[in-house]
């Protein structure tokens, strides 16, 4: 900034990523950080990103934006790299904020009405999350009976290790804790995880359904194979109407709120049916489905395929697409869910994101590793200036 004011933004990978996302640039060097370093992505910021954007008004996102795209040129950001536009969309952006003397909350917000989001806290975790110990990816608590942030994150905290002493007391293997934070064990069915998280939310003294439901992150795509959904490690393999049988069951016997990537990412004759049987009583979420991609989520909006969308801002790469998609779903009645990446960095920009969009909700991971609780902690630190309301309920 010409008044001196200079920022940073770090940009986060997937581990359980969607074939339609915005593509990162790595290096492919198998010597070097197993072909994942950036230094191709870097070069490009330097080369190519900084050159052209010299000069130009920080102050206007969206132009700046919209030029990195055009510099790019390709409809993936395959030629510059994902990680390389976001990197710089961001830290343009906290440049702004800090030039201004604002909270970057503030700053993106724009004529938005900003709120503390609740948060969705990863308990137990299976899928490409958790080395395929079982199918479904994530089973997660959302606080929905507290009054305050701070006091939500103390409600999931107590279930989380709750979850410990309930898989010890069950004699199951625990493989540790998988890449977002949550418990990795081994369970007989995907439905035992759902039993182990009623169990644990009422060992931590909370109500099920009234003060803590729960959400489930299927990530279907990753065992959706030859048209079917192969539950390997239960010996059996369900089509699509099978898969939605089995998602409504589960929410007859369990406070199931939401549901994530129920079916896989293409199978889009589906979706409509899963929405239709289910919509009324969770939020279903396109992640995989829509990838953040202002496209994918007008289709979407159009076939009725969800109600809800995961807002991943690598997925898509820049600042300006992020809230094109976020403002797009609320205008569709669609709900939004701000989310990190299985491959986080220790930058809060997401909960600073998260408030600034009024979406209500984040999803960044379970409450432990730093990665994870920079974002829980930047929230709290909101919180306490009295400045933002909490969401409270879904």
């Amino acid at each position: 900034m010409s008044d001196g004011a200079i920022a940073a933004a770090k940009v986060p990978s997937g581990a359980s990523t969607g074939t339609h996302e915005a593509r990162e640039l790595r290096d492919g060097d198998p010597s070097r950080y197993g072909g994942k370093g950036v230094r191709q992505a870097v070069e490009r910021v330097h080369s190519v990103l900084v050159p052209a954007l010299r000069g130009a008004s920080a102050e206007d996102q969206a132009a700046l934006d919209r030029r990195m795209l055009e510099l790019d040129g390709t409809p993936d950001k395959s030629r510059l790299g994902a990680n390389a536009i976001l990197g710089v969309s961001c830290a343009v952006a906290r440049a702004v904020a800090e030039s201004r003397g604002i909270p970057l909350w503030s700053y993106l917000a724009g004529g938005r009405r900003a709120v503390l989001p609740v948060p969705m806290v990863n308990i137990l975790s299976g899928g490409l999350h958790a080395g395929r110990n079982f199918e479904f990816q994530d089973f997660l608590a959302i606080p929905t009976g507290c009054a305050t942030y701070a006091e939500a994150l103390e409600a999931v905290a107590a279930v989380h290790r709750a979850t410990r002493k309930v898989l010890e007391k069950r004699g199951c293997g625990l493989t540790g804790v998988a890449d977002e934070g949550g418990w990795g064990p081994h369970l007989a069915s995907n439905e035992a995880a759902l039993d182990v998280l009623m169990e644990a939310i009422e060992t931590a003294r909370y109500r099920p359904g009234e003060q803590i439901a729960i959400a489930i992150d299927v990530a279907a795509s990753h065992f959706h194979t030859g048209g079917n959904y192969e539950l390997r490690t239960e010996g059996r393999s369900l089509s699509s109407r099978e898969m939605i049988d089995l998602l409504a069951a589960w929410t007859d016997r369990y406070p199931i709120v939401s549901i994530e990537d129920g079916l896989a990412e293409d199978d889009w004759s589906a979706w409509p049916e899963l929405t239709a049987r289910l919509g009324s009583k969770a939020q279903i979420i396109g992640d995989d489905l829509f990838v953040t991609n202002p496209s994918r989520l007008e289709r979407g909006i159009r076939e009725r395929a969800a109600n809800a969308v995961l807002v991943k801002m690598n997925q898509i790469g820049t600042l300006t697409e992020t809230f094109q998609v976020i403002d797009r779903a609320r205008d569709a009645g669609f709900r939004a869910v701000i989310s990190a990446r299985s491959g986080e960095t220790e930058d809060d920009f997401l909960a600073d994101l998260a408030v600034a969009s009024g979406a209500g909700q984040i999803k960044v991971g379970s409450i432990t590793r730093s990665e994870r609780l920079a974002k829980y902690n930047r929230l709290l630190e909101i919180e306490s200036s009295g400045a933002i309301a909490y969401a409270v309920h879904l």
